[in-house]
């Protein structure tokens, strides 16, 4: 087998691993049903401030909070929030020139998500594909780790805005759907894992084993309570974790 080869086979390896993440996290549809059904409302205040987009200058919270910012599109997108959107967007696409993924965020888009910004789901879709053409072109690049740390942002603000509004908003169809997040969250430790990750790095995989830790308890509970308190030590646990992100400490 020859280099290319070798190569080539690495790359759909972790391609597939990256696919078991996005295909593993909760179901679209089943999101935008449960906030019909709670009538969740915007709140800016869980989400990342923009204006911390000019403190990531490293590749670690560049792409880290690529994912951060990747995810909070996807909630101001839902809420039809259009002004927090078009700020979002910012965002993500200052981080991506830096990472030199842009053109899986480029006007087309942008465009496509200014069309299709009546229909929520195509909205998480559109966001969806960018983040898997980004991966794609990491990969591609000999820069797996990277993209492992997106997506690993990724998770980490849906999650933590999800318990957020679990706190806020009693409903055991959240809790549910929070719980099983705990598949896309092995999925992500198992890529991060394969990847030569930088010794700053270790840090996050470490705290998202912890994360693991504590949902695998909460799961193997006999009569499991679907309410905040049950969630709680997991949303302690991935508000620190996000904490250090977004504040790149």
């Amino acid at each position: 087998m020859d280099l290319s080869d070798s190569i080539s086979k690495a790359v759909q390896k972790t391609k597939h691993n990256a696919e078991n993440v996005f295909n593993s996290l909760p179901d679209r549809k089943e999101l935008l049903k449960l906030m019909d059904e709670n009538k969740l409302e915007y709140d800016p205040e869980i989400l990342n401030n923009p204006e911390n987009v000019k403190n990531y200058n490293t590749e670690l919270y560049i792409a880290l909070n690529l994912g951060v910012y990747g995810s909070d599109l996807s909630v101001a997108g839902v809420f039809e929030q259009t002004q927090e959107s078009l700020l979002f967007l910012k965002c993500v696409n200052s981080l991506s020139q830096k990472l030199g993924v842009n053109k899986a965020f480029d006007q087309t888009m942008f465009d496509r998500m200014d069309t299709q910004r009546d229909n929520k789901d195509s909205t998480l879709q559109i966001i969806t594909v960018a983040f898997k053409q980004a991966d794609s072109i990491l990969k591609v690049s000999n820069r797996p780790a990277t993209s492992s740390l997106i997506i690993a942002g990724v998770w980490i603000e849906g999650f933590y805005t999800s318990c957020k509004i679990a706190q806020k908003t009693p409903s055991e169809g959240i809790v549910k759907a929070i719980i099983n997040h705990k598949d896309s969250l092995d999925n992500i430790i198992f890529l991060l894992c394969q990847n030569n990750l930088c010794q700053e790095s270790i840090v996050v995989l470490n705290d998202l084993t912890t994360i693991s830790g504590i949902m695998s308890d909460i799961i193997m509970q006999k009569d499991i309570r679907y309410t905040y308190e049950t969630i709680a030590p997991a949303d302690e646990a991935v508000t620190r974790l996000r904490n250090k992100v977004v504040n790149a400490s």
